[in-house]
């Protein structure tokens, strides 16, 4: 799909309730991008709201696409990505008839939410499930870029390998970007080389790359993340780190839509359900005792009764 303009886009009938969207990166991500777009497009289908979608690069980029949507008196503005958080701050009360809500972070005012997903819970589960498959007890993660909530899921991811054999080393890297498969591709080719056989990719676009590297080299396995990626490389994922970001969209677009939106950091754990570790359907089961485990944490997660992790900002 193309990226649409603020003043190109798909369109439904209803002109009262507009709600726009602007992605970091490309939608064909089959990641964190493509699920918002899918949320968008859940807006639209689900409350007949006219919907518009744009790339942005930049912070000026943000803040010029924000005023925009302001100006044009949207009902709703979602920067996807904590890095939106500084221009919703800076545009929102310019608008207060629009409400900005940016994904990450925990940036709030009279009109302005933060969604924040609890993604350390089921990165712990995920390095649960690393852990117990690993041979050479060499993991890696690789992320775009060192956003906090990456960083969080990485050391979440961490102590839940550690917490199944605290001698498993983890390396982490970082390449820089979201959208560069073949630098993504490197970096996984180099964490196999120091005997990484299990990685945790959270790289948007970039992490097609990892993925390539993965199905490429026998032996190693992929966690994928924030979509539900098993099917990239079903003989090479073990699972993926899931955000179901489309239903967190739908359910703050109905509060828009109806009136009853207060501001505030709208918090999605593993109780809501909106974000989950799924297990590849076509990956080797676990051993009946590392799956009894996950099944237990996932109810203490949801239960308020899991390992203390620092939350994702």
């Amino acid at each position: 799909m193309v990226a649409c303009g603020p003043r190109d886009a798909d369109v439904q009938a209803d002109q009262g309730f507009r709600v726009a969207l602007l992605t970091p990166g490309p939608i064909s991500d089959q990641s964190w991008n493509a699920a918002a777009y899918e949320g968008l497009m859940r807006i639209r289908d689900s409350l007949g709201a006219t919907v518009r979608h744009v790339q942005t690069r930049t912070p000026a980029e943000f803040e010029e696409n924000f005023r925009q949507y302001g100006a044009d008196r949207f009902s709703l503005v979602i920067g996807h990505g904590f890095e939106f958080q500084d221009a919703a701050q800076r545009v929102g009360p310019e608008y207060p008839q629009t409400v900005y809500a940016t994904t990450g972070g925990t940036g709030t005012g009279a009109n302005i939410a933060a969604i924040s997903f609890a993604f350390e819970e089921p990165s712990y589960l995920a390095g649960v499930a690393a852990a117990s498959v690993s041979r050479s007890k060499v993991l890696a993660a690789i992320g775009g870029t060192e956003l906090p909530p990456v960083r969080t899921s990485f050391d979440a991811f961490t102590a839940g390998a550690k917490s199944v054999d605290p001698s498993i080393t983890v390396l982490t890297a970082f390449i820089g970007n979201w959208d560069d498969a073949g630098a993504g591709k490197e970096q996984a080719l180099a964490m196999i080389a120091r005997r990484a056989d299990v990685i945790f990719q959270n790289a948007d676009a970039a992490g097609q790359g990892i993925f390539q590297a993965v199905r490429e080299t026998p032996g190693v396995w992929i966690v994928g993340s924030n979509a539900d990626q098993n099917a990239l490389a079903p003989q090479s994922t073990l699972g993926s780190v899931v955000i179901d970001i489309p239903h967190a969209f739908l359910l703050l677009a109905r509060e828009v839509r109806d009136s009853s939106f207060t501001p505030r950091v709208v918090r999605f754990g593993t109780a809501s359900d909106v974000v989950r570790w799924t297990p590849n359907p076509a990956a080797p089961a676990l051993r009946r005792d590392v799956q009894s485990r996950i099944d237990s944490l996932r109810r203490a997660f949801a239960d308020g009764r899991g390992p203390a992790l620092a939350p994702a900002p």
